[in-house]
Protein backbone atom coordinates (compact mmCIF):
# COMPACT_ATOMS: atom_id res chain seq x y z
CA UNK A 1 0.00 0.00 0.00
CA UNK A 2 1.12 3.64 -0.42
CA UNK A 3 1.99 5.96 2.33
CA UNK A 4 -1.20 8.17 0.62
CA UNK A 5 -3.57 4.83 1.15
CA UNK A 6 -1.92 4.26 4.65
CA UNK A 7 -2.83 7.74 6.17
CA UNK A 8 -6.41 7.59 4.99
CA UNK A 9 -7.15 4.46 6.48
CA UNK A 10 -5.57 5.39 9.56
CA UNK A 11 -7.74 8.89 9.95
CA UNK A 12 -10.73 7.22 8.84
CA UNK A 13 -9.95 4.70 12.30
CA UNK A 14 -9.54 7.46 14.51
CA UNK A 15 -13.36 7.80 13.91
CA UNK A 16 -14.09 4.19 13.34
CA UNK A 17 -12.05 3.44 17.40
CA UNK A 18 -12.03 6.88 19.16
CA UNK A 19 -9.22 6.14 21.66
CA UNK A 20 -9.47 8.61 24.28
CA UNK A 21 -6.30 8.48 25.40
CA UNK A 22 -4.16 8.69 22.58
CA UNK A 23 -4.33 12.26 20.60
CA UNK A 24 -6.33 13.53 17.60
CA UNK A 25 -6.06 14.14 14.79
CA UNK A 26 -3.52 11.43 13.49
CA UNK A 27 -0.35 11.24 15.87
CA UNK A 28 3.31 11.69 14.38
CA UNK A 29 4.58 8.85 16.40
CA UNK A 30 5.22 5.80 13.51
CA UNK A 31 4.69 3.01 16.02
CA UNK A 32 1.05 4.45 16.84
CA UNK A 33 0.48 5.44 13.19
CA UNK A 34 0.90 1.45 12.58
CA UNK A 35 -1.08 0.61 15.73
CA UNK A 36 -4.03 3.01 14.02
CA UNK A 37 -3.33 1.09 10.38
CA UNK A 38 -3.34 -2.13 12.02
CA UNK A 39 -6.72 -1.56 13.76
CA UNK A 40 -7.89 -0.95 10.37
CA UNK A 41 -6.72 -4.12 8.41
CA UNK A 42 -8.30 -5.88 11.88
CA UNK A 43 -11.09 -4.59 10.79
CA UNK A 44 -11.34 -6.07 7.55
CA UNK A 45 -10.12 -9.58 8.73
CA UNK A 46 -12.16 -10.04 11.49
CA UNK A 47 -14.94 -10.95 9.06
CA UNK A 48 -13.63 -13.01 6.45
CA UNK A 49 -14.40 -16.69 6.16
CA UNK A 50 -11.79 -19.05 5.68
CA UNK A 51 -11.13 -19.30 1.86
CA UNK A 52 -9.24 -15.70 1.61
CA UNK A 53 -6.79 -16.28 4.92
CA UNK A 54 -5.86 -19.37 3.43
CA UNK A 55 -5.20 -17.91 -0.07
CA UNK A 56 -2.71 -15.51 0.97
CA UNK A 57 -1.29 -17.79 3.59
CA UNK A 58 -0.46 -20.28 0.88
CA UNK A 59 0.58 -17.12 -1.62
CA UNK A 60 3.18 -16.38 1.28
CA UNK A 61 4.64 -19.96 1.66
CA UNK A 62 4.77 -19.72 -2.37
CA UNK A 63 6.57 -16.45 -1.72
CA UNK A 64 8.93 -17.32 1.48
CA UNK A 65 10.15 -20.04 -1.50
CA UNK A 66 10.95 -18.11 -4.43
CA UNK A 67 12.44 -15.46 -2.43
CA UNK A 68 14.32 -17.56 -0.23
CA UNK A 69 17.62 -16.24 -1.72
CA UNK A 70 16.73 -12.48 -0.29
CA UNK A 71 15.82 -13.86 3.04
CA UNK A 72 18.85 -15.90 3.23
CA UNK A 73 21.53 -12.47 1.82
CA UNK A 74 19.70 -10.37 4.34
CA UNK A 75 19.94 -12.54 7.34
CA UNK A 76 23.60 -13.28 6.81
CA UNK A 77 24.32 -9.77 7.21
CA UNK A 78 22.39 -9.79 10.62
CA UNK A 79 24.74 -13.30 11.50
CA UNK A 80 27.78 -11.22 9.86
CA UNK A 81 27.51 -8.24 12.80
CA UNK A 82 26.41 -10.90 15.27
CA UNK A 83 29.45 -12.56 15.31
CA UNK A 84 31.61 -9.53 15.05
CA UNK A 85 29.87 -8.54 17.99
CA UNK A 86 31.07 -11.68 19.88
CA UNK A 87 27.81 -12.96 19.92
CA UNK A 88 27.16 -16.55 21.72
CA UNK A 89 27.06 -19.42 19.33
CA UNK A 90 23.57 -20.78 20.93
CA UNK A 91 22.24 -17.01 19.40
CA UNK A 92 23.64 -17.27 16.42
CA UNK A 93 21.75 -20.65 16.13
CA UNK A 94 18.44 -18.62 16.40
CA UNK A 95 19.02 -16.61 14.40
CA UNK A 96 20.80 -18.34 11.59
CA UNK A 97 18.22 -18.90 8.43
CA UNK A 98 19.02 -20.95 5.96
CA UNK A 99 17.66 -22.55 2.81
CA UNK A 100 16.65 -25.69 4.41
CA UNK A 101 15.21 -23.46 7.66
CA UNK A 102 13.02 -21.01 5.51
CA UNK A 103 11.76 -23.98 3.52
CA UNK A 104 10.87 -25.63 6.88
CA UNK A 105 8.95 -22.34 7.83
CA UNK A 106 7.11 -22.15 4.55
CA UNK A 107 5.93 -26.09 5.24
CA UNK A 108 4.66 -24.58 8.12
CA UNK A 109 2.26 -22.05 6.57
CA UNK A 110 1.47 -24.48 4.71
CA UNK A 111 0.50 -26.41 8.09
CA UNK A 112 -1.50 -23.57 9.28
CA UNK A 113 -3.87 -22.96 6.15
CA UNK A 114 -4.99 -26.37 6.40
CA UNK A 115 -6.03 -26.10 9.92
CA UNK A 116 -9.47 -25.86 10.99
CA UNK A 117 -10.40 -21.59 11.61
CA UNK A 118 -11.48 -21.28 15.13
CA UNK A 119 -13.31 -17.78 14.02
CA UNK A 120 -17.17 -18.44 14.39
CA UNK A 121 -16.95 -21.45 16.24
CA UNK A 122 -19.43 -22.27 18.95
CA UNK A 123 -17.81 -22.44 22.02
CA UNK A 124 -21.25 -23.33 23.58
CA UNK A 125 -24.66 -22.65 23.57
CA UNK A 126 -27.99 -23.47 24.55
CA UNK A 127 -31.90 -21.93 24.76
CA UNK A 128 -32.88 -20.50 27.94
CA UNK A 129 -36.06 -21.39 29.68
CA UNK A 130 -37.41 -17.28 28.12
CA UNK A 131 -36.64 -18.96 24.64
CA UNK A 132 -33.59 -16.97 24.10
CA UNK A 133 -31.02 -18.38 21.75
CA UNK A 134 -27.54 -17.84 23.66
CA UNK A 135 -24.18 -18.62 22.00
CA UNK A 136 -20.59 -18.32 22.81
CA UNK A 137 -18.27 -17.81 19.51
CA UNK A 138 -14.95 -17.55 18.85
CA UNK A 139 -13.76 -14.00 17.57
CA UNK A 140 -10.60 -12.64 16.56
CA UNK A 141 -8.37 -10.85 19.22
CA UNK A 142 -7.77 -7.79 17.27
CA UNK A 143 -4.84 -6.25 16.84
CA UNK A 144 -1.65 -8.43 18.78
CA UNK A 145 1.84 -6.85 19.31
CA UNK A 146 4.25 -9.70 19.42
CA UNK A 147 7.96 -8.35 21.12
CA UNK A 148 10.66 -10.96 20.87
CA UNK A 149 14.42 -11.83 20.15
CA UNK A 150 16.93 -12.83 17.65
CA UNK A 151 14.62 -15.81 16.00
CA UNK A 152 13.40 -14.48 12.67
CA UNK A 153 11.33 -17.35 12.39
CA UNK A 154 9.05 -16.20 15.03
CA UNK A 155 8.50 -13.27 12.41
CA UNK A 156 6.66 -15.66 9.84
CA UNK A 157 5.08 -18.36 12.88
CA UNK A 158 3.27 -15.02 14.07
CA UNK A 159 2.14 -13.56 11.26
CA UNK A 160 0.50 -16.77 9.55
CA UNK A 161 -1.35 -17.82 13.26
CA UNK A 162 -2.28 -14.17 13.73
CA UNK A 163 -3.73 -13.83 10.08
CA UNK A 164 -5.39 -17.08 10.00
CA UNK A 165 -7.19 -16.76 13.23
CA UNK A 166 -8.09 -12.86 11.97
CA UNK A 167 -6.02 -10.91 13.81
CA UNK A 168 -3.73 -7.86 12.60
CA UNK A 169 0.18 -8.08 13.91
CA UNK A 170 2.72 -5.89 14.65
CA UNK A 171 6.14 -7.14 14.97
CA UNK A 172 9.12 -6.44 17.26
CA UNK A 173 12.01 -8.04 16.74
CA UNK A 174 15.69 -7.61 18.01
CA UNK A 175 18.08 -5.28 16.58
CA UNK A 176 20.68 -8.37 15.69
CA UNK A 177 17.97 -9.52 13.17
CA UNK A 178 15.96 -6.22 11.90
CA UNK A 179 17.54 -6.85 8.39
CA UNK A 180 16.03 -10.23 8.05
CA UNK A 181 13.11 -9.57 9.56
CA UNK A 182 12.46 -6.57 7.48
CA UNK A 183 12.95 -9.09 4.32
CA UNK A 184 10.32 -11.11 5.94
CA UNK A 185 7.94 -8.51 6.60
CA UNK A 186 8.08 -6.96 3.21
CA UNK A 187 8.23 -10.73 1.66
CA UNK A 188 4.96 -11.56 3.81
CA UNK A 189 3.35 -7.66 2.98
CA UNK A 190 3.66 -8.37 -0.88
CA UNK A 191 1.98 -11.65 -0.87
CA UNK A 192 -1.11 -10.91 1.65
CA UNK A 193 -1.68 -7.57 -0.28
CA UNK A 194 -1.38 -10.00 -3.63
CA UNK A 195 -3.78 -11.87 -2.36
CA UNK A 196 -6.29 -9.03 -1.66
CA UNK A 197 -6.12 -8.77 1.60
CA UNK A 198 -4.83 -6.01 4.22
CA UNK A 199 -1.25 -5.67 3.66
CA UNK A 200 -1.07 -3.55 6.80
CA UNK A 201 -2.34 -6.59 8.86
CA UNK A 202 1.47 -7.36 8.67
CA UNK A 203 3.88 -4.71 9.85
CA UNK A 204 7.39 -4.36 11.45
CA UNK A 205 6.92 -2.08 14.13
CA UNK A 206 8.92 1.05 12.85
CA UNK A 207 12.15 1.97 14.65
CA UNK A 208 14.99 -0.28 16.37
CA UNK A 209 15.00 2.20 19.81
CA UNK A 210 14.04 1.49 23.06
CA UNK A 211 11.40 3.69 22.49
CA UNK A 212 9.25 2.41 20.04
CA UNK A 213 8.77 -0.90 22.46
CA UNK A 214 7.28 1.07 24.60
CA UNK A 215 5.44 3.04 23.06
CA UNK A 216 4.20 -0.56 21.79
CA UNK A 217 3.84 -1.55 25.42
CA UNK A 218 1.88 1.51 26.33
CA UNK A 219 -0.61 1.74 23.21
CA UNK A 220 -3.39 0.60 25.11
CA UNK A 221 -6.96 0.55 23.21
CA UNK A 222 -4.79 0.26 19.80
CA UNK A 223 -3.15 -2.70 20.46
CA UNK A 224 -5.59 -5.36 22.04
CA UNK A 225 -2.77 -7.53 23.81
CA UNK A 226 1.29 -8.13 23.68
CA UNK A 227 3.07 -11.51 23.62
CA UNK A 228 6.66 -11.80 24.58
CA UNK A 229 8.93 -14.62 23.48
CA UNK A 230 12.35 -14.37 24.40
CA UNK A 231 14.74 -14.63 27.97
CA UNK A 232 13.63 -13.62 31.21
CA UNK A 233 14.27 -10.18 31.03
CA UNK A 234 12.26 -8.99 28.09
CA UNK A 235 9.44 -11.14 29.38
CA UNK A 236 9.67 -9.50 32.76
CA UNK A 237 10.21 -6.17 31.19
CA UNK A 238 7.21 -6.39 29.11
CA UNK A 239 5.01 -7.69 32.05
CA UNK A 240 5.96 -5.13 34.64
CA UNK A 241 6.15 -1.89 32.15
CA UNK A 242 2.92 -2.73 29.67
CA UNK A 243 -0.29 -1.41 30.13
CA UNK A 244 -1.42 -3.43 26.92
CA UNK A 245 -2.65 -6.44 28.36
CA UNK A 246 -0.12 -9.65 27.90
CA UNK A 247 -0.19 -12.92 27.46
CA UNK A 248 3.01 -14.17 29.82
CA UNK A 249 5.26 -17.00 28.03
CA UNK A 250 8.28 -18.02 30.13
CA UNK A 251 11.44 -19.06 30.21
CA UNK A 252 12.28 -22.96 29.91
CA UNK A 253 13.85 -24.52 33.06
CA UNK A 254 12.81 -28.19 32.17
CA UNK A 255 13.31 -31.37 33.73
CA UNK A 256 14.06 -35.03 33.13
CA UNK A 257 13.44 -36.99 36.51
CA UNK A 258 15.13 -40.86 35.68
CA UNK A 259 12.78 -43.10 38.63
CA UNK A 260 13.66 -45.67 40.04
CA UNK A 261 12.06 -48.22 37.47
CA UNK A 262 13.01 -46.75 34.38
CA UNK A 263 14.15 -48.44 31.49
CA UNK A 264 17.98 -47.33 31.89
CA UNK A 265 18.11 -47.22 27.45
CA UNK A 266 15.41 -45.56 27.10
CA UNK A 267 16.64 -43.03 30.28
CA UNK A 268 19.31 -42.14 27.83
CA UNK A 269 17.81 -41.55 24.49
CA UNK A 270 15.10 -39.46 26.35
CA UNK A 271 17.90 -37.23 27.97
CA UNK A 272 20.00 -36.78 24.85
CA UNK A 273 17.44 -35.90 22.69
CA UNK A 274 16.09 -33.41 25.59
CA UNK A 275 19.44 -31.61 26.40
CA UNK A 276 21.45 -31.75 22.85
CA UNK A 277 18.83 -32.23 20.65
CA UNK A 278 19.01 -28.40 19.98
CA UNK A 279 20.20 -26.69 23.11
CA UNK A 280 19.11 -23.03 22.17
CA UNK A 281 15.24 -23.49 22.81
CA UNK A 282 13.08 -23.04 25.83
CA UNK A 283 12.02 -26.54 25.26
CA UNK A 284 15.51 -28.23 26.25
CA UNK A 285 16.57 -29.90 29.12
CA UNK A 286 18.69 -28.08 31.76
CA UNK A 287 17.95 -30.36 34.93
CA UNK A 288 18.83 -34.13 35.45
CA UNK A 289 16.90 -35.74 38.79
CA UNK A 290 18.03 -39.38 38.86
CA UNK A 291 16.30 -41.61 41.76
CA UNK A 292 19.11 -42.95 43.95
CA UNK A 293 18.18 -46.98 43.36
CA UNK A 294 19.41 -46.63 39.74
CA UNK A 295 22.18 -43.57 40.23
CA UNK A 296 24.98 -46.05 39.96
CA UNK A 297 23.66 -47.94 37.06
CA UNK A 298 22.46 -44.94 34.99
CA UNK A 299 24.71 -42.40 35.72
CA UNK A 300 27.76 -43.73 34.14
CA UNK A 301 25.66 -44.68 30.96
CA UNK A 302 24.54 -40.74 30.94
CA UNK A 303 27.38 -39.44 31.38
CA UNK A 304 29.18 -41.31 28.82
CA UNK A 305 26.69 -40.10 26.13
CA UNK A 306 26.30 -36.53 27.67
CA UNK A 307 30.45 -36.53 26.80
CA UNK A 308 30.23 -37.81 23.47
CA UNK A 309 27.70 -34.65 22.92
CA UNK A 310 29.83 -31.98 24.75
CA UNK A 311 27.61 -31.03 27.26
CA UNK A 312 29.18 -30.07 30.61
CA UNK A 313 27.18 -31.59 33.72
CA UNK A 314 27.21 -29.41 36.73
CA UNK A 315 26.69 -31.50 40.12
CA UNK A 316 26.09 -32.02 42.81
CA UNK A 317 27.75 -34.16 45.64
CA UNK A 318 26.35 -37.33 44.63
CA UNK A 319 26.44 -36.94 40.61
CA UNK A 320 29.92 -36.00 41.16
CA UNK A 321 30.77 -39.14 43.34
CA UNK A 322 29.43 -41.58 40.82
CA UNK A 323 31.39 -39.85 37.80
CA UNK A 324 34.44 -40.12 39.51
CA UNK A 325 34.26 -43.50 40.50
CA UNK A 326 33.55 -44.53 36.58
CA UNK A 327 36.29 -42.61 35.81
CA UNK A 328 33.99 -40.83 33.35
CA UNK A 329 35.44 -38.78 30.52
CA UNK A 330 32.37 -35.76 30.50
CA UNK A 331 33.46 -32.84 31.82
CA UNK A 332 31.68 -32.47 35.80
CA UNK A 333 32.04 -29.29 37.50
CA UNK A 334 30.62 -28.81 41.38
CA UNK A 335 27.04 -27.44 41.21
CA UNK A 336 25.88 -24.04 42.44
CA UNK A 337 22.66 -22.89 44.15
CA UNK A 338 22.16 -21.21 40.79
CA UNK A 339 22.46 -23.83 38.68
CA UNK A 340 19.41 -25.23 39.50
CA UNK A 341 17.40 -21.86 38.45
CA UNK A 342 19.55 -21.87 35.47
CA UNK A 343 18.12 -21.72 31.93
CA UNK A 344 21.14 -22.72 30.17
CA UNK A 345 20.35 -22.33 26.45
CA UNK A 346 23.68 -24.01 25.99
CA UNK A 347 25.34 -27.26 26.19
CA UNK A 348 25.28 -27.47 29.87
CA UNK A 349 23.25 -29.70 32.10
CA UNK A 350 22.69 -29.31 36.01
CA UNK A 351 22.33 -33.22 37.87
CA UNK A 352 21.42 -34.41 41.04
CA UNK A 353 20.53 -37.88 42.54
CA UNK A 354 16.99 -37.57 44.79
CA UNK A 355 15.92 -40.06 47.15
CA UNK A 356 12.17 -40.63 45.90
CA UNK A 357 10.01 -39.32 43.48
CA UNK A 358 8.49 -36.67 46.19
CA UNK A 359 11.95 -35.25 46.33
CA UNK A 360 12.21 -35.12 42.68
CA UNK A 361 8.76 -33.09 42.82
CA UNK A 362 9.57 -30.68 45.60
CA UNK A 363 13.10 -30.38 43.24
CA UNK A 364 10.79 -29.68 40.92
CA UNK A 365 8.15 -27.51 42.68
CA UNK A 366 11.54 -25.64 43.62
CA UNK A 367 13.03 -24.70 40.85
CA UNK A 368 10.71 -25.10 37.40
CA UNK A 369 9.67 -22.50 35.38
CA UNK A 370 6.11 -24.13 34.73
CA UNK A 371 7.30 -25.22 31.30
CA UNK A 372 7.89 -28.75 30.58
CA UNK A 373 8.87 -31.68 33.37
CA UNK A 374 9.45 -35.45 32.21
CA UNK A 375 9.42 -38.60 33.66
CA UNK A 376 10.89 -41.50 32.58
CA UNK A 377 9.63 -44.79 34.40
CA UNK A 378 7.77 -48.14 33.57
CA UNK A 379 5.37 -47.42 36.38
CA UNK A 380 2.10 -46.48 35.59
CA UNK A 381 1.74 -45.77 39.47
CA UNK A 382 4.86 -43.68 39.78
CA UNK A 383 3.74 -42.00 36.04
CA UNK A 384 0.26 -40.73 37.67
CA UNK A 385 1.73 -39.25 40.57
CA UNK A 386 4.35 -37.08 38.94
CA UNK A 387 1.86 -36.17 36.30
CA UNK A 388 -0.61 -34.97 39.21
CA UNK A 389 1.77 -33.48 41.28
CA UNK A 390 4.06 -31.28 38.79
CA UNK A 391 2.32 -28.02 37.75
CA UNK A 392 3.68 -27.22 34.67
CA UNK A 393 2.25 -26.70 30.80
CA UNK A 394 3.52 -29.81 29.89
CA UNK A 395 4.25 -33.53 31.81
CA UNK A 396 6.01 -35.68 29.30
CA UNK A 397 5.92 -39.53 30.38
CA UNK A 398 8.68 -40.89 28.74
CA UNK A 399 9.20 -39.00 25.86
CA UNK A 400 11.34 -36.21 25.35
CA UNK A 401 10.72 -32.66 26.40
CA UNK A 402 11.36 -31.74 22.93
CA UNK A 403 8.07 -32.17 21.63
CA UNK A 404 6.69 -29.37 23.87
CA UNK A 405 5.78 -27.28 20.54
CA UNK A 406 3.22 -26.12 18.48
CA UNK A 407 4.50 -27.57 15.63
CA UNK A 408 4.97 -31.23 17.32
CA UNK A 409 1.52 -30.70 18.83
CA UNK A 410 -0.38 -30.61 15.24
CA UNK A 411 -1.25 -26.62 15.70
CA UNK A 412 1.04 -26.11 12.70
CA UNK A 413 2.87 -23.68 14.51
CA UNK A 414 2.98 -21.24 17.75
CA UNK A 415 2.87 -17.57 19.09
CA UNK A 416 4.54 -18.65 22.26
CA UNK A 417 4.48 -21.33 24.55
CA UNK A 418 2.20 -19.74 28.04
CA UNK A 419 3.29 -20.22 31.19
CA UNK A 420 0.68 -18.34 32.80
CA UNK A 421 -2.75 -19.74 33.69
CA UNK A 422 -5.20 -16.97 32.24
CA UNK A 423 -6.74 -17.47 29.07
CA UNK A 424 -4.09 -19.75 27.75
CA UNK A 425 -1.37 -22.27 29.09
CA UNK A 426 1.77 -24.27 26.70
CA UNK A 427 2.19 -23.68 23.12
CA UNK A 428 -0.58 -21.23 21.52
CA UNK A 429 -2.29 -21.83 18.57
CA UNK A 430 -5.21 -20.59 16.61
CA UNK A 431 -7.82 -20.90 19.29
CA UNK A 432 -5.51 -19.51 21.74
CA UNK A 433 -5.63 -16.11 19.42
CA UNK A 434 -8.82 -16.07 19.67
CA UNK A 435 -11.44 -14.12 21.88
CA UNK A 436 -15.27 -14.84 22.26
CA UNK A 437 -18.93 -12.63 22.37
CA UNK A 438 -21.77 -13.80 22.95
CA UNK A 439 -24.47 -13.76 20.53
CA UNK A 440 -28.00 -13.51 22.54
CA UNK A 441 -31.15 -14.01 19.82
CA UNK A 442 -34.66 -13.27 20.50
CA UNK A 443 -38.61 -12.97 19.07
CA UNK A 444 -38.93 -9.48 21.07
CA UNK A 445 -38.10 -10.67 24.38
CA UNK A 446 -37.20 -8.31 26.89
CA UNK A 447 -36.54 -8.80 30.73
CA UNK A 448 -40.03 -8.63 33.60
Amino acid sequence: MSSSHDDQSARSELTAFPSPSLPSPLPQSEVLRAAYRARAAAAELAPLPRTPKDEALLAIADALIVRTREIVDANAEDVARAREAGTAESVIDRLTLTRERVAAIAEDVRKVAGLPDPVGEIVRGSTLPNGLDLRQVRVPLGVVGIIYEARPNVTVDAAALCLKSGNAVLLRGSSSAYRSNQKLVEVLRDAVGGAGLPADAIQLVPGESRESVQELMRARGMVDVLIPRGGASLIRTVVEQSTVPVIETGTGNCHVYVDAEADLEMAVRILLNSKAQRVSVCNTAETLLVHEAVAEDFLPLALAALAEAGVTVHADERVAAIAAAAESKAVVVPATPEDWETEYLSYDIAAAVVNSLEDAVAHIRLWSSGHTEAIVTKSQAAARRFTQLVDATTVAVNASTRFTDGGQFGFGAEIGISTQKLHARGPMGLPELTSTKYILTGDGHVRP
